[in-house]
């Protein structure tokens, strides 16, 4: 039986994720990018694997959960097949408490944990002193922890993919006709473009800007604090991140607002204020309309399928994403949420 024939446009985390689970499950996959892989905003510096607050549970967030506790088979399946560490581990996340009222709403969200994780991760109200070296200031005394949250290092795991895709044989080339199904994961100017086919927004880029700094925290959870993400990788550095700018002229220029995080970061823990700067990114991050990764068939365009919008959450997604789309375009098995259809952005 002929293996059939899949041209995926894109070669960003959900680009290379739906190449790879479709390379597994016998396709003869072509991955198309002219610029090449990770080029855009996949080759970032933070990469928070972050879940959504364990209340008023919806179609997103239970699509988000199956995809987080995917993540830790999909990544170790990836680096075995390509021999290049991804980065990834389930090393957990905390975040300060400001006040009393925000330490009862922490606590009852315990409940919610409980129940709507599976009992396969925790969130827990901890002390300060209890969070080890690595932890923020907090004017309360007290900590969110939870045990879901992992990270991964973005251009780490854009080099696993590659590695695992050209050990099948696949490689990422910036030139080639289509042939067979096409998928479209061609992110922020991707969605321009269909915003443009489809003569009607459908999503948009926004920039973000982040940086690393020389710090060897070691294997410990990552820091959320006042929507700043503060995240130890295994090679040595803490990534900081990141702005969300709607408005920009260069979608790779740096400015002032890097500065601003990295300030930011230190004010909140005050241990990094001697770490040098050792990178700094811009990129532009694609969000459809429906803040929600847009999945699924093209309207009226026969064969042809859209996997984009994965803003800031498309590692943590890119999982379940990757055989989601396997599903329907292989076996014609749609699964995808209501939320998250193409149609949900138009």
């Amino acid at each position: 039986m002929a293996m059939p024939e899949i041209t995926v446009r894109g070669a960003g985390i959900f680009g290379l994720s739906i190449a790879w689970v479709l390379t597994r499950r016998g396709a003869s996959v072509r991955v198309v990018d002219l610029y090449g892989p990770g080029s855009g905003s996949s080759g970032g510096l933070v990469g928070a694997l972050a879940p959504h607050v364990p209340e008023n549970w919806n179609d997103k967030k239970a699509f988000q959960l199956d995809s987080l506790l995917m993540a830790e088979a999909f990544w170790a399946e990836v680096q075995v097949a390509g021999g290049v560490d991804p980065g990834y581990a389930r090393t957990g996340r905390v975040q300060p408490i400001g006040d009393d009222q925000a330490l009862g709403l922490a606590r009852a969200r315990t409940h919610g944990a409980r129940d709507l994780w599976q009992g396969r991760a925790v969130w827990e109200v901890i002390r300060v002193e209890d969070a080890g070296d690595f932890a923020p200031l907090s004017p309360s005394g007290y900590l969110i922890r939870d045990t879901l949250t992992g990270r991964m290092h973005p251009r780490q795991a854009c080099a696993a993919l590659v590695a695992a895709l050209r050990a099948k044989g696949v490689d990422v080339v910036p030139e080639a006709p289509d042939r067979g199904a096409v998928i479209w994961a061609t992110g922020w100017r991707g969605l321009l473009d269909l915003s443009e086919a489809f003569a009607k927004p459908v999503g948009a880029g926004i920039k973000g800007q982040s940086a690393a700094l020389a710090h060897d925290a070691g294997s410990v959870p990552q820091v959320f604090v006042d929507g700043l993400h503060i995240i130890p990788h295994a090679n040595g550095t803490v990534a900081i991140g990141s702005t969300s700018e709607r408005d920009f002229d260069t979608p790779d220029g740096l400015d002032a607002q890097c500065e601003d995080l990295i300030a930011r970061a230190v004010a909140a823990m005050p241990m990094l204020a001697d770490a040098p700067v050792v990178d700094r990114w811009a990129g532009v991050r694609p969000r459809a309309r429906s803040r929600a990764p847009m999945l699924g068939a093209w309207p009226g365009r026969d064969g042809h399928f859209i996997a984009n919008g994965g803003f800031k959450i498309g590692f943590g997604m890119a999982p379940k994403v990757a055989e989601v789309m396997a599903d329907l375009v292989l076996e014609g098995r749609d699964s995808i949420p209501d939320g998250f259809r193409v149609e949900a952005s138009m």
